[in-house]
């Protein structure tokens, strides 16, 4: 059986009790006049080492007392202290002061009367007795030192506990500091922006309409993608002030919007086509959402670089994985494909945090191509 835990310090206390206990049986047997009571008594005294940890007080009052009796009756010498020197230095170690001052004294003061100086004047005793002395205040010392060093370790690691605590606390707080900031930034770069666009777009579509005239369709687009726009910059606004608020997350734009979304583009002249083949079904949010916001981007990019050019709208939903791919027919030529903008970088993120692939590319006959693959399982 391992000893591990709470109960290898257990094993060690008890294979010290068993040693000293040993140890002053053998003392106590070779000591003349020595009898049952002082061999009981050593044992005893040897055993309470079992708590000299768990229970300092207890094992430094039966050892102090047992080895007491030896000490006293039989004289067996400096043997005699190791369980008391064990107990002191316990209950020094577990911050007692008192009691283990008093049983060193007490203990020191009876083997000092019990070793007097014989008739022959001999020091011998008096030397045995010194040497006691300075092993208590050795064993004083040495469990005071023990003692300051765990304190001092326990309050490292409070301190660097405190420090990371702090650490995180600060990078939360600067988090949301730059949340707002760019909340902030958002909202006075662009809200004010779209605004007098979709305002301006809305008085032009009235003006024409009260003169009996048909709105050009391209601003009855600017006047519905502006809307859009102002929905979702105030959906994200919320989102950055209010992260962990249940209210705050956009509205998702998915496939479900693919018809608007490509209705607009036509409205803007672009000649665009749409083809779905698999079982429509529903997708995760992340996968819904990356596949209309990957065709927005390429329908917006069709419409600015690719003037006069139609595009095709592919989805299929396949088995394992959602594609989706836009084709036009522009003036993009293989040998000097385009410098990756904002916009094909942000489709490559969000494919790339999906799991999945994505292929932005001129075309051999002419065009472009941007296909995405996006699993339907967990990102990879």
């Amino acid at each position: 059986m391992r000893f591990t835990g709470r109960w290898r310090p257990l094993a060690q206390d008890g294979l010290l009790a068993a040693v000293m206990a040993v140890l002053l049986s053998v003392v106590v047997l070779n000591t003349p006049r020595a009898g049952a009571l002082d061999l009981a008594a050593a044992l005893a005294g040897s055993l309470a080492l079992v708590a000299w940890r768990r229970a300092p007080l207890v094992s430094l009052l039966v050892s102090t007392a047992c080895m007491l009796v030896v000490a006293a009756h039989i004289q067996p010498g400096p043997p005699a202290a190791f369980p008391v020197l064990v107990s002191v230095f316990g209950a020094v170690r577990a911050g007692h002061r008192l009691a283990p001052a008093l049983a060193g004294v007490l203990f020191l003061g009876v083997d000092l009367v019990a070793h007097l100086p014989g008739a022959d004047g001999s020091g011998q005793n008096l030397h045995s007795a010194a040497l006691l002395v300075g092993w208590f205040v050795a064993a004083g010392v040495a469990a005071a030192m023990i003692r300051h060093r765990q304190a001092y370790l326990e309050e490292a690691e409070q301190r660097a506990a405190e420090a990371e605590r702090t650490r995180e606390e600060a990078a939360l707080r600067r988090a949301g500091e730059e949340r707002l900031r760019i909340a902030r930034e958002l909202h006075d770069s662009l809200t004010h922006s779209i605004s007098v666009i979709k305002v301006q777009a809305g008085v032009a579509v009235h003006l024409a309409r009260k003169r009996g005239e048909d709105a050009p369709p391209a601003l009855l687009a600017i006047q519905e993608a502006s809307g859009d726009a102002m929905r979702e910059l105030r959906a994200t606004l919320e989102v950055l002030r209010h992260p962990d608020s249940s209210d705050g997350e956009a509205p998702a734009s998915g496939l479900d919007r693919l018809d608007d979304l490509v209705e607009r583009a036509r409205s803007t002249g672009l000649r665009a086509t749409v083809t779905i083949s698999g079982t429509r079904r529903e997708l995760p949010a992340e996968v819904d959402r990356a596949a209309y916001r990957i065709v927005q981007e390429a329908l917006t990019n069709v419409s600015r670089h690719a003037g006069g050019a139609a595009a095709t709208v592919r989805i299929d939903y396949a088995d394992e994985a959602l594609l989706v791919q836009v084709d036009d027919d522009g003036k993009a030529d293989p040998d000097a494909p385009p410098v990756p903008g904002t916009g094909l970088l942000g489709m490559r993120e969000r494919v790339a945090a999906l799991g999945g692939r994505l292929r932005a590319e001129p075309r051999l006959g002419g065009g472009f191509t941007v296909r995405a693959e996006l699993p339907l399982g967990e990102p990879s």
